[in-house]
């Protein structure tokens, strides 16, 4: 049995990141203790080329903590084989200063207890257009 069978890859992927992200921002927790909770202690992420193991993501995750306001995954499509997926997903957020939306192309694989062991994405930031500001939330 692997992580995503009889899981629709698409609900899989967007539950996975609005877990994460709402766990993190909503919670108390000690921020390592919520990348742990969703990732491998071998975790390695490269976004855009800028590589994160466990300690950086860590780091990362911190200022969002402090300036998420919300967070919404659209999922655009995605295929699951054994224990990767591939996904197109757009990410709408908001933070303290802005708001904005990224296209992310994601290609991840997971440990069998669904937590995130790799990943490697693609982004590309979406102009926002004037009367297009759609409420996001975590």
């Amino acid at each position: 049995m692997g992580v995503f069978d009889g899981t629709d890859p698409k609900k899989f992927i967007a539950d996975f990141f609005t877990s994460f992200m709402g766990d993190l921002v909503r919670g108390d927790e000690d921020p390592a203790v919520v990348v742990d909770r969703y990732h491998t202690p071998d975790i390695v992420q490269l976004a855009d080329g800028n590589l994160m193991d466990r300690t950086k993501l860590i780091a990362h995750s911190r200022p969002a903590r402090k300036h998420q306001t919300g967070a919404r995954w659209e999922v655009h499509e995605a295929m699951a084989d054994g224990d990767r997926i591939a996904a197109r997903y757009t990410l709408h957020f908001q933070t303290s200063k802005r708001e904005g939306s990224v296209d992310v192309y994601f290609f991840g694989q997971f440990a069998d207890d669904g937590r995130m062991r790799r990943a490697h994405m693609l982004t590309r930031s979406v102009p926002v257009r004037a009367g297009d500001r759609r409420q996001v939330s975590t």
